[in-house]
């Protein structure tokens, strides 16, 4: 099993490309359900993740290429078979997504219940019950959701949380029902709002994108849609501005959308780290020291993302002082924390806040990564920590990270992937 040795106290210099987003892909990949013929998609991150939703769709009946280390070629029209076997829908959540576009073309569906990270459930009970606000009926058998959707119509659905991936599998089905369809409580990501553009221009009628109160006006069919490119992956890219502002150094991050993390950059700043955002560009400028201490919580976009909180202690833990972080969106997902401690932080934990103590000295130790955030929150304290740190089960960073440790290696980092 692979895992990473890491010598530490190296500054980040230079420039890399952030990858395409690996929570846009997968959505899309799925959409392509609703096109019958080829489909090509640039911009795409290699990942575990976009290899498995891709074996999902060729056991439908797809063929499915990968091209040019960023292109994925999907052709639908031999799509015959409306079911997601367990063996692959456990590893991976948002395979769950396949669900809305399968109802939407066959009007029936078997689909396993999801697995993926390990950090804490995250039920599908709102995908669920906003289908049967549809329409759908749906069973549950063997752990499968069997579901038709032969008199679906447009509704009123109000979700009591925000949810991206219910979200994103209503949107699906509701652009072929017979009627309008209202989501209030939406999701907005910058993922969610690309679902939408490319459902518009296959002939969907979604409005209010970028909105929590979404639209949809039911038509008869879509058109096929040719080729589309995957936003930046605004996740990867925090992830390194972060990473800059902790170890220190001077980075400009290629291909992104500052729009898209207005808020990481205006945390960052509040900090004392220099961002500075050029059309496509981010730099962050870092000294890895004098770091202020700060308390934030995570919110739904254009909130402080949950996908960077791990990441974001430790920056805390080298800071001028002591600092909180409120986790709003999952409030189990703190696996990190022990094994971050062992690599010196002092992060405890009263319910969904983590009180974080600064001015730590980190120490290199063998640490284990329990799921893919997790995994990038480790990398950075091993860059910052003194002597050789070891990660294990790297296989979490691969499912959302494009090649991290060739990233890191460009800019510096002392980082090698073992066997």
């Amino acid at each position: 099993m692979d895992y990473f040795e890491i010598v530490g106290k190296n500054h980040l210099e230079g420039n890399i490309v952030v990858s395409g987003a690996k929570n846009a892909v997968l959505p899309i990949m799925a959409a392509s359900i609703l096109n019958n013929s080829s489909l090509k998609i640039k911009n795409v991150p290699t990942l575990s993740d976009s290899k498995t939703m891709a074996a999902i769709l060729e056991g439908m009946g797809s063929k499915v290429s990968f091209s040019n280390n960023d292109t994925i070629n999907i052709d639908n029209s031999g799509l015959n078979i409306p079911f997601a076997s367990y063996d692959l829908v456990r590893t991976m959540r948002a395979s769950f997504y396949v669900l809305g576009p399968l109802l939407a073309r066959f009007k029936q569906a078997k689909v396993s219940l999801p697995g993926g990270c390990a950090w804490g459930p995250r039920p599908v009970d709102f995908h669920i019950n906003a289908f049967e606000q549809l329409g759908v009926k749906i069973d549950l058998e063997n752990g499968y959701v069997v579901a038709d959707a032969s008199n679906i119509k447009g509704g009123k659905i109000h979700f009591p949380k925000i949810s991206v991936g219910a979200t994103g599998n209503v949107l699906m089905l509701a652009v072929l029902a017979d009627g309008v369809t209202v989501i209030t409580n939406a999701a907005a990501e910058p993922e969610i709002q690309q679902l939408c553009q490319m459902l518009n221009n296959m002939g969907a009628d979604i409005s209010g994108i970028g909105t929590n109160t979404l639209t949809i006006k039911g038509v008869s069919s879509l058109k096929n849609l040719e080729e589309i490119s995957i936003i930046p992956d605004r996740i990867e890219a925090g992830t390194f501005m972060i990473a800059t502002a902790a170890v220190g150094g001077k980075v400009v991050l290629e291909n992104v959308n500052p729009l898209h993390l207005k808020e990481v950059t205006k945390q960052l700043m509040n900090v004392g780290i220099t961002v500075i955002e050029k059309n496509n560009i981010i730099e962050v400028h870092s000294e890895g020291d004098n770091i202020k201490f700060s308390n934030i919580e995570t919110n739904e976009y254009p909130g402080f993302p949950t996908d960077l909180q791990a990441q974001w202690m430790i920056l805390m833990c080298l800071a001028n002082g002591d600092s909180t972080l409120k986790e709003n969106i999952y409030f189990d997902r703190f696996t990190h924390i022990l094994e971050l401690n062992r690599l010196g932080c002092k992060i405890s934990l009263e319910g969904s806040l983590a009180k974080i103590k600064g001015n730590r000295n980190l120490i290199g130790a063998n640490v284990m990564s329990t799921d893919i955030r997790a995994s990038a929150a480790l990398i950075i304290a091993a860059l910052c920590a003194e002597g050789k740190t070891s990660i294990s089960r790297v296989y979490h960073i691969d499912r959302g990270y494009d090649k991290i440790e060739e990233k890191l290696t460009k800019l510096g980092a002392q980082i090698i992937r073992k066997k």
